[in-house]
């Protein structure tokens, strides 16, 4: 019932997400007819585009039609890249996913560990070291990042790539060495954020009566940080890592112009530039679809970590 009372509420995000997409393609001032006629094109040209397209029937039936379309599980055609918009975008939504899911595993491994090392040495130099490093990570951009680590990791040492893809299922080492410069990009700023929220975190559970219990047993500081102590603490941390997945998600748009990476988020951009409406539309109903899949991980994870959130009404 837990799952299935999520499952049903994010029935009403993905419906106003694809209105709003829906209603933002339509208000964008221009269409695809000045892309696919050309700089020489006659307006009787750019007219009969437009009706072949469907681009000068009212926004009622267009809207029709895009729901009638979906509701079938087509997402329509892509103008310029003349194929559907599912294969296009589901080619490339491996290294959106790839780039985010490592994105946030670096985020949240060195981040945790930082909040923690924080939080153990309290008001101490390591304490204020971390903090100063996490609200440096949070105040770079990411693209100047990304570019920094081009010019020394890329560029002056020679040790990774400067961009492109290698997938997965190819070559594994030549993926990782393809993913680990945007990656470590991605993550830097939000690594801050998991930081700060593992130390506050941390601060208020290593206060608590049991933990003095569990120290005055003799216990082992290594089994009281972290099997008592952070797995207590883990419900915000949890939180902040659920919407850091979004985070990633979103940045990955601007990080793949970067790297040069074929992901959805790079497609989108382009559709944008060249009125690609079918394409757009279909890129941000995948990618809505796919945050509200990890809110719903995030979701079951506080059932696991807290059993009282899976008896809530």
């Amino acid at each position: 019932m837990f799952v299935a009372r999520r499952l049903l509420s994010a029935i009403p995000v993905l419906a106003v997400v694809s209105v709003i997409t829906f209603l933002l393609m339509w208000l964008i001032p221009g269409d695809i007819s000045a892309e696919l006629g050309g700089t020489e094109a006659t307006p009787e040209i750019l007219e009969r585009i437009r009706e072949q397209f469907g681009l000068n029937k009212p926004i009622l039936e267009r809207a029709a039609q895009w729901y009638g379309a979906l509701f079938q599980g087509d997402l329509g055609h892509s103008y310029l890249l003349n194929r559907s918009v599912a294969d296009a975008v589901f080619e490339r939504l491996p290294v959106t996913l790839s780039l985010a899911a490592l994105g946030l595993v670096l985020a949240s491994v060195f981040g945790v560990l930082l909040g923690i090392l924080a939080a153990v040495r309290h008001n101490s130099w390591v304490d204020q070291s971390s903090m100063v490093g996490a609200l440096i990570g949070l105040s770079i951009p990411d693209f100047w990042f990304g570019l920094v680590l081009i010019i020394v990791f890329g560029v002056l040492l020679g040790w990774l790539p400067t961009g492109g893809y290698v997938p997965i299922t190819e070559d594994f080492l030549g993926w990782v060495r393809s993913m680990t410069l945007p990656a470590l990009t991605l993550a830097f700023t939000q690594m801050g954020v998991i930081a700060r929220m593992t130390r506050s975190s941390m601060l208020d559970v290593l206060d608590q009566d049991f933990i003095r219990t569990a120290r005055a047993k003799g216990m082992s500081a290594y089994t009281v940080v972290f099997k008592h102590a952070l797995r207590n603490a883990l419900v915000p941390i949890v939180t902040v890592m659920g919407l850091t997945a979004g985070v990633l998600l979103s940045g990955a748009v601007v990080i793949e112009s970067v790297f040069s990476l074929p992901g959805v988020g790079r497609l989108i951009v382009g559709s944008i530039q060249r009125r690609d409406f079918p394409i757009i539309q279909g890129g941000l109903l995948v990618t809505a679809c796919v945050f509200v899949f990890v809110n719903l991980v995030v979701d079951i994870l506080y059932g696991w970590l807290d059993p009282r959130v899976r008896n809530e009404r």
